[in-house]
């Protein structure tokens, strides 16, 4: 089914959007299949055919961040999926948020991009926010292949608990990683987080949103809706120049 848009915004979009269900191969917390969204963009699959695979954090697909970033990069010529985690979907139990079920719903949602094989997209980029930005992390550890990461309030540790540091995950990351963070961001104390980078065996990227928090939005901005859709806007831009770096590199 089509996703609508906005009517204010049905000129802004080149890409097409469609609301589709993942089905699972066993339940997973309670749930039979998880709902997510496909950012197609204009004349795919003509031209180099990279995917985004976008994950949310505590709250659902519908995050704005994680929204916005997905249909900006749908616009801007990737192939782009937002999904349900378990926990997100009605009928979930407290299971749907253990860190093994996330996994396996994150590697369900990825089938969608093997639906049309004579489309399938030559390059794969995953990612998201908070648990969303953990599980790909852990994906990547696999052997699904994945050609790059992007963090966006990566939680490297429980909030005010820099002792209980996770950094240990990112030590066995192999591809190229985006961290977007926040200074503010009581889930990653940042200083942690260099130090962390300057000993992983990968390129990575750290860009830092000054004042802003988890959510990579300012203080300022929180009761603002135009500051709000410029900070997202930002992100986007963050991520999008990322890719396309990566994607010009012999």
């Amino acid at each position: 089914m089509a996703e609508q848009n906005n009517p204010e915004d049905e000129n802004q979009d080149t890409a097409r959007f469609e609301e589709v269900q993942v089905e699972l191969e066993e339940p997973l917390g309670g749930v039979e299949s998880l709902s997510a969204v496909i950012g197609i963009p204009e004349w795919w699959p003509t031209g180099t055919r990279v995917a985004v695979v976008i994950a949310h954090g505590e709250g659902d697909m519908h995050d704005p961040l994680v929204s916005a970033l997905h249909r900006d990069l749908a616009n801007r010529r990737f192939y782009t999926v937002r999904f349900n985690f378990p926990f997100a979907e009605d009928g979930a139990n407290k299971a749907a948020a253990s860190p093994e079920v996330l996994d396996k719903a994150f590697r369900a949602a990825l089938s969608v991009l093997g639906r049309d094989p004579t489309a399938a997209p030559s390059q794969v980029f995953i990612g998201g926010t908070g648990v969303g930005a953990l599980a790909a992390a852990r994906l990547a550890t696999t052997r699904f292949p994945v050609d790059g990461l992007f963090f966006l309030g990566y939680p490297l540790h429980p909030s005010g608990k820099p002792e209980a540091s996770e950094a240990d995950l990112l030590y066995r990351l192999i591809p190229s990683m985006l961290f977007v963070q926040g200074s503010e961001d009581p889930n990653c104390q940042l200083d942690d987080l260099r130090r962390c980078l300057s000993r992983v065996g990968t390129p990575s990227s750290l860009r830092i949103i000054n004042g802003a928090d988890g959510s990579l939005i300012r203080p300022e901005a929180v009761d603002h809706l135009p500051a709000r859709e410029a900070g997202y806007k930002a992100v986007s831009r963050v991520v999008e120049q990322w890719l396309e770096g990566l994607l010009d590199q012999p």
